[in-house]
Order: C-alpha cells, then structure tokens, then sequence
C-alpha cells in the first residue's frame, strides 16, 4: 500500500516536472521571438512627472500630469547591460548600477534572463530633485518604453515592481506612489507594497498649477527629517483625510477634495525646508485654489483648482511670492494625465 502511494505520488512529480519544462521551454521562446521583432526598431516615449502624496496621503496616493515629461528611447542591444546616454545637463551617472532608469532596466533583463540589454537615451524636462517625479519618470518610463518595444510581455504591476528599484536606488525605500501613477496614469492609492496593491481612481477635471523655485530637496533627506512616532489623534484626522480625498475624487466632489487636502503629520515638519512655502499656500486659496501642498518631498508646491482660470491666478500669487525672495522658479498650469505614460513613435 506504502509503495503504491509513493509511487502515485513520483508520478505526480514527474508530471509536475514535465509541465514545469514544458511552461520554461515555451517561456523562452516566447522571449526570444519577441526579442528577435523588436531588433533594429526604437521606440520613444513621454513620462510624465507626477505629484505624490497629494497633501494627506504620504507613499499611498499620487496623481500624473500632462506636464512636464521627459523624453526618452530605447533600443535593444546584444550584450545583456544598459547603456546610457544623457541629452541633458544634468549631469546623471550613465552607469546603470548608479542611475535610476539604468536600475529598473537591469532588473527587466534578469526577468527576461540575460537574453538581450538596452540603450536608453534620457531627456530629462523634469528637474532631479524637484519633487514633481524625477526619479520615477527616469525608472518608470524605461521600464515602459522596453516593454512595449518587447510587445508588451510584462504587466503594468510587473513594471511597478521593477521601477521601484529606481526609487530605491533615489531614496533608499521602495516606494510607488510616483511610479505608479507615472504607469497607470490618473490618481493611484497603493494599498499595499507587499503583496503590491494598485487601485486606479478616474478623478473628476483638475487643473494643476506648480511653482517649483529652484533649490533642491533630496528625498532621501526629506525622510530623514520625519518624526518615527505621532500622536493617536492626528493619525485619526491624516486617515479621515485621506478617505475624504479619494471618496471625494471617486465622486467628484471638489468642496469634499478641498476639506481633505490637509496634512497633520508630514507637511508641518518638511514645509520649514521649502522657503515661503506657508505664503504660498495661503494666497493660493486665497486666489480660490480648492487646496494643496508639497509635491512629493519638494520643494515644488501645488495647488488643486475645479478650471483654468482659478489655475492661472494662483500662478499669479504663486510667482509674485518668489519674485520677491529674489529664488529663480518655474511655475506650470497643467491637468491630470490619465494615460501614464505615453508613447510618440
């Protein structure tokens, strides 16, 4: 009886073996013809910057915009490495274990087995270090780039997954509240980073106007800064903050968007490294804005407005507040991308 158990269950495994071979042997074929189209052709993309957080929702919610974008192509080459050439003067590291892009890429090609590399070359209209998804564009938008010109292979959670290693290499944490929205377009609310949880959310017409004054605030620095413990009572109000947002988003209430874009916990510690930045706030709502404030880590502020002509004169206030600090700055009026990632040719 023993020995006739044992060997129903040898059978098993050797079935389950033979199916395992079988699954590889069509998976590498499947990489390899895919492979095979995609040599000689290039294909170039949009990736859009993005705001995160979205006041209240620190790593869980982000939101993508039309502009700005960076521009970037890619190629196949034989050898399994990334090469990168950057049409900037940023000055980013080319090697790919030093450059975001160069990361997410390099975790792609040990996914597809070290069968092919790529050459990425990287326009960057995002400035680093300005809180409107640098980062996550470079990562984000290679990743994207690649799978398309592989005709798709991967999924948009796989893509996730890979581009977080960019922001690891930025920030020291694995985060996606600027890749995703980055991939999937629209608004993004993470749920969870293990297992990985996306959910999509449509919002309702948005104009978005950004001032980023140009000083830098590094992200990794940005954290470094955030208090390890809160008090009880201000984590109850972030929490009804961030469920206000997305129920207002989900049914586009802008008074209820407007009430919920407060934070309690993340803004009151990171305002002090963005100058003037309480000023600006308070004459953006002042101009009518429905609310806002730090993009990602910063030192970019934004504002929410229900149109254009609300949008246009927050910009006003906006750049008559730095115009008086003497700061350099670039203001943006822009909408919400709701594709991600774009691809022109």
């Amino acid at each position: 009886m023993v020995r006739k158990e044992r060997s129903k269950t040898d059978r098993f495994r050797s079935q389950n073996i033979k199916r395992v071979r079988r699954w590889r042997i069509s998976k590498s074929k499947m990489l390899e013809e895919a492979i095979e189209r995609a040599k000689g052709k290039t294909l170039t993309i949009h990736a859009p910057g993005t705001v995160a957080n979205m006041v209240c929702g620190f790593d869980v919610l982000g939101m993508a915009l039309n502009d700005p974008y960076d521009v970037m192509t890619v190629q196949l080459i034989d050898e399994p490495t990334v090469v990168i050439r950057n049409i900037d003067s940023y000055g980013l590291p080319t090697e790919p274990e030093r450059n975001v892009a160069g990361v997410a890429l390099l975790e792609m090609i040990s996914k597809l087995d070290g069968k092919t590399g790529f050459e990425i070359s990287i326009e960057k209209k995002i400035k680093p270090g300005s809180g409107i998804g640098s980062s996550a564009a470079s990562a984000a938008g290679g990743v994207v780039a690649a799978n398309q010109l592989l005709g798709g292979i991967f999924s948009n959670e796989d893509l996730v997954q890979m581009a977080m290693f960019g922001e690891k290499l930025a920030s020291g944490v694995k985060h996606a509240d600027n890749i995703a929205p980055c991939i999937y377009g629209g608004v993004t609310l993470i749920r969870s980073i293990h297992p990985l949880d996306i959910i999509g959310i449509t919002p309702p017409l948005l104009y978005v106007t950004l001032v980023h004054p140009q000083i830098e605030v590094r992200t990794e620095d940005a954290r470094q800064i955030l208090k390890k413990q809160i008090l009880l009572k201000d984590a109850i109000r972030q929490w009804g903050n961030i469920a206000g947002l997305v129920a207002g988003l989900m049914k586009s209430d802008y008074d209820l968007i407007g009430r919920s874009l407060e934070d309690v916990l993340i803004e009151p510690v990171r305002s002090i490294l963005i100058p003037s930045f309480n000023e600006v706030k308070t004459k953006s709502l002042e101009a009518g804005a429905l609310g806002g404030g730090i993009s990602g880590s910063g030192p970019s502020i934004f504002m929410l407005s229900r149109d254009e002509a609300t949008a246009s004169n927050v910009a006003t206030v906006m750049k008559e507040v730095y115009t008086q600090t003497g700061i350099e700055f670039n203001t943006y009026i822009t909408t919400v991308n709701t594709t991600g990632v774009k691809t022109i040719h």
